[in-house]
């Protein structure tokens, strides 16, 4: 072999290389993006319950009726939804939308006492804790007079979006909702987790 063809066959290789070591970089690069996405949307899930905690407090001390938890926010607390045993402390708020979800879980129907209340939130921050919940657990509803009503978790089912109907009941009923299957990528999921809570005397 010449001398001509290693320095040929050399230079191929170290070219092979670069190619390689770029392709590396790229899965590099975009796997770093997609961790940060992540992680971006769980800050920012976690910063914004700050915040509103702060706007709950002000509508409880009665300083604001509808507290805005930031100066653009189109929603406001109602609600704080406490679970002591997965140590779950969090503020419900008004409009069960997209954009309000992205931020907390939300209100879709009810708050009074004698009402279903049903609060919706995403199943991959706020409303995870659904899957750990068992019957016979306590949970906690505060409304914004400062009335605490405790429930007790009776049942969990995985219902169709289109075969979601509430059952009557004679004493008040709290819904927890949230898209099921957890662990899955799709959010566009047609399934519910429901846990139903019947109100403790």
């Amino acid at each position: 072999m010449s001398v001509h063809s290693l320095r040929a066959g050399g230079r191929g290789d170290a070219r092979l290389a670069r190619v390689a070591l770029a392709i590396a970089l790229a899965f590099a690069l975009a796997g770093v993006a997609v961790l940060g996405k992540g992680l971006y949307i769980h800050a920012k899930a976690a910063l914004a319950q700050v915040l509103i905690h702060v706007a709950w407090a002000e509508r409880l001390a009665g300083t604001a009726a509808q507290p805005k938890p930031w100066p653009w926010a189109d929603t406001h607390p109602v609600a704080r939804l406490t679970m002591p045993r997965l140590g779950v402390d969090q503020i419900v708020l008004a409009g069960a939308t997209g954009r309000t979800l992205a931020f907390g879980p939300a209100a879709v129907q009810g708050l009074g006492l004698a009402a279903t209340t049903v609060l919706s939130g995403h199943r991959d921050t706020h409303f995870a804790f659904l899957r750990d919940l068992v019957p016979g657990d306590d949970l906690a509803l505060q409304g914004a007079d400062g009335v605490t009503q405790r429930y007790s978790v009776a049942s969990g089912a995985i219902v169709h979006e289109g075969d979601v109907r509430l059952a009557e009941s004679d004493a008040p009923t709290l819904v927890l909702a949230t898209c099921w299957p957890f662990d899955a990528i799709d959010p566009g999921t047609p399934w519910r987790y429901l846990v139903t809570a019947v109100a403790k005397r």
